[in-house]
């Protein structure tokens, strides 16, 4: 089997790449990426030698490009490739309108201009928009609450258009909140794991009771290939662990296993659009076959114990105003 992934060395992408690779044998990989703070060289190279990963930079907003890289023969695509912080979607959407909207139509025209059997769309559970009480299903209505979630919608729409108008084989993955090694540190845990590390304070937005539902990322890669081969054309699946847990409870779980006081924990102001909860009933992909393979207290410390041992990978990143700030999404637009 021969897939291209675009937006493969970021978080999950290069995650997802490094899974297929040592579960399949014989699987070929071409991974399209731009190279933007979030997609990093220092993520894919320990298989950059691999005969079987063939790296590209380029940018799936880039028609001509993206036709280029797909005229080799290939079985599937899967789309990674995105803008995904909502803090920086709040400062400056642009960049979420043009990458995960536009560039999500640039791969689909393509990839039916040029035949490919399968085409697999990563989204996120923020499409759906906050929970109450219930846990959404993959045929509610979606609600998006911030440009990046939006944006998101907005490419899963058009990944479903393409099914219904022209018979592109296109499927949508929803996950809930991922985490795991190589994540960038603009993200919750991997951010209060690093200041943690520090000794800085930890800051929560509003009250710190939003719940999420915490999915380690090898989870959400086993998912993702069970939708690639199992999937059914035309439909999205939502993919959770189980584990809803106030963000509140992660900083004090991550600063129980450093070992730091929980006085480190301080109170920001909520940004705006912050939706309370998410939540996702995962009954149809589990259908599949599927069901989350770790623990999710085990897998944080796990976690956490890759940051301690990987100084070199994430130290520069310590220079993102993102990271450094406690409000970031308060900077003002880059004129």
């Amino acid at each position: 089997m021969k897939i291209l992934v675009t937006g493969g060395a970021g978080f999950i992408g290069r995650n997802y790449i490094r899974y297929v690779l040592a579960k399949y044998p014989d699987i070929k990989v071409v991974n399209l990426d731009l190279l933007t703070y979030a997609g990093r060289m220092e993520n894919v190279r320990d298989f950059m030698q691999d005969p079987r990963h063939k790296f590209v930079k380029g940018d799936i907003r880039d028609r001509n490009k993206v036709q280029q890289v797909m005229k080799e023969d290939f079985n599937a695509v899967v789309n990674f490739a995105a803008e995904t912080h909502v803090d920086r979607s709040i400062v400056e959407a642009d960049s979420f309108i043009t990458t995960d909207v536009y560039g999500t139509y640039t791969l689909l025209d393509a990839a039916r201009n040029s035949g490919i059997k399968k085409f697999v769309h990563i989204s996120t559970d923020e499409v759906y928009g906050s929970a109450e009480k219930e846990s959404f299903k993959e045929n509610d209505s979606l609600q998006p609450s911030s440009p990046y979630s939006a944006s998101k919608a907005a490419g899963d729409l058009m990944a479903l258009a393409f099914y219904k108008t022209y018979g592109l084989p296109t499927t949508i993955t929803r996950s809930s909140n991922n985490f795991g090694p190589y994540q960038h540190l603009e993200k919750l845990i991997p951010k209060m794991i690093i200041r943690a590390l520090h000794s800085k304070t930890l800051p929560l937005y509003g009250d710190g009771q939003q719940v999420r539902d915490w999915l380690y990322v090898m989870d959400n890669c086993d998912a993702i290939d069970t939708v690639l081969r199992k999937g059914k054309a035309g439909e999205a699946y939502n993919i959770a662990s189980g584990n809803e847990c106030k963000n509140i409870q992660i900083a004090k779980l991550i600063l129980q296993t450093l070992e730091k006081r929980e006085s480190l924990i301080t109170f920001v102001q909520d940004r705006p659009g912050h939706d309370r909860r998410y939540s996702l009933d995962t009954s149809k992909i589990r259908n599949l076959g599927w069901h989350p393979k770790h623990m999710f207290e085990e897998a944080l410390r796990e976690t956490v114990e890759w940051y301690i041992r990987n100084e070199w990978w994430w130290k520069s990143l310590l220079t993102d105003e993102f990271v450094q700030s406690d409000t970031p999404w308060l900077r003002k637009k880059h004129v």
